[in-house]
């Protein structure tokens, strides 16, 4: 585990001193966001009821590669007792384009870039008197893809070293797909993260999407607000095996506002 964390660290010195290092390093977008969402119809994990989460959200590019971080904080009650809970969980996750550290464009096909790829996880959960939280690391391989009609689409494999579970790897599909009908705009786009299974725990499958309708064109401050919905499929969450209680299946309201 100590190997697996210095060499994870040791990756983001690296690529935060390859930047450092040139003077021509530069951003090309960005985008900053906070969000509301609560859930209208669910089936999940330990009978959770009344969530809402509000997440801070950021996402960039750079010449460099991208980065993308979020934090979620969900604060929620539980069916059997009202228990009161509240949970943070958030991800960094850069990732630096080996064309930029190369010099040479690593394109092919459908891929235009190729990454180190890297994620920190943190989450801490406090209830009633009962506190945890646990750091993760992934670390691997990325590639950006250009799918015809979509706004990004990138797939990352990682190992993950786990805190509080056997390491595993793990496989990350990402996209965005803009779209529009008569004269609404729309977004939709998510994430699925696979998992496999090891000694402690069982292979899991997360589908998230989201879709979006862009208010604020209709006040003159378009992609600037919006609304719509988000649903989240996650069978063996947290690679839990227990008939019943192992998969959450949650739709939920959300609203988005772009800072």
């Amino acid at each position: 585990m100590n190997t697996f964390k210095t060499l994870f660290s040791s990756a983001l010195l690296a690529g935060a001193a390859l930047v450092c290092a040139y003077a021509n390093a530069e951003m090309f977008w960005s985008d900053n966001s906070i969000s509301l969402l609560k859930n209208a119809s669910e089936y999940e994990v330990n009978e959770h009821e009344d969530v809402v989460t509000v997440t801070l959200e950021h996402a960039s590019g750079h010449n460099w590669g991208d980065l993308f971080f979020f934090a979620d904080r969900l604060d929620y009650k539980q069916d059997s007792d009202n228990q009161a809970a509240k949970e943070t969980y958030s991800e960094l996750s850069p990732r630096l384009s080996l064309s930029y550290v190369t010099g040479n464009k690593l394109s092919y096909g459908i891929i235009t870039d190729v990454f180190v790829a890297s994620t920190w996880e943190h989450s801490t959960f406090d209830s009633d008197g009962f506190s945890n939280s646990f750091d993760n690391y992934l670390l691997g391989l990325g590639a950006d893809l250009k799918l015809p009609g979509f706004a990004y689409a990138n797939i990352n494999v990682y190992q993950a070293n786990n805190e509080q579970t056997d390491n595993d790897q793990q496989l990350t599909l990402v996209w965005g797909y803009p779209f529009s009908v008569g004269n609404a705009d729309f977004m939709f786009d998510g994430f699925i993260d696979w998992s496999s299974a090891e000694e402690t725990h069982k292979a899991d499958f997360h589908f998230n999407p989201q879709l979006r309708l862009d208010v604020g064109k209709y006040f003159d401050v378009p992609k600037k607000f919006e609304a719509g919905f988000e649903y989240s499929y996650w069978k063996n969450k947290f690679g839990l095996n227990y008939p019943g209680l192992d998969t959450e299946s949650t739709f939920s309201f959300l609203v988005k506002v772009h800072l």
